[in-house]
């Protein structure tokens, strides 16, 4: 289990690393939201993404398919990247766990941290991240990234 109080490099780094398919929950057709911003910034560091909003499924965002659930994705993720308040992480983390195919992260943006989903999560073999933004990490930990 992680150190949900701090990461290390070498974590956060497979993690990003190792990850090729990315659902954003919470993802938004607004330019201007943070989870607008981060599924593009995804798309343009080569990432597979897909965005998961009731809101707009059967839409695109910024390209990316949008899906009502996370069990209508029709592919394995390896990342879902959870842009919802911390009150719905334990919905996301079950629906995560119901899933056909193992999604191998859970992280959480900033601001959201769910302690015991994490738990739950872990148990089941899922790796977490909480409070954190992969746009801020992947160029502080790629040098030269942007």
């Amino acid at each position: 289990m992680a150190d949900h109080d701090h990461y290390a490099d070498s974590y956060l780094r497979d993690i990003l690393t190792q990850t090729k398919s990315i659902a954003v929950v919470g993802a938004s057709d607004n330019p201007e939201r943070d989870s607008n911003l981060v599924l593009r910034f995804l798309l343009g560091r080569g990432y597979r993404v897909v965005a998961v909003n009731p809101k707009f499924a059967g839409q695109e965002i910024a390209g990316a398919p949008v899906y009502a659930t996370l069990a209508e994705v029709p592919d394995a993720i390896d990342m879902v990247d959870v842009f919802r308040n911390t009150a719905a992480v334990p919905g996301v983390v079950n629906e995560v766990l119901a899933l056909p195919r193992r999604t191998k992260v859970i992280w959480m943006q900033l601001g959201v941290r769910d302690d015991e989903a994490a738990r739950k999560a872990e148990a089941a073999g899922i790796k977490v991240v909480m409070n954190h933004c992969p746009k801020i990490e992947i160029p502080r930990l790629f040098s030269g990234a942007s």
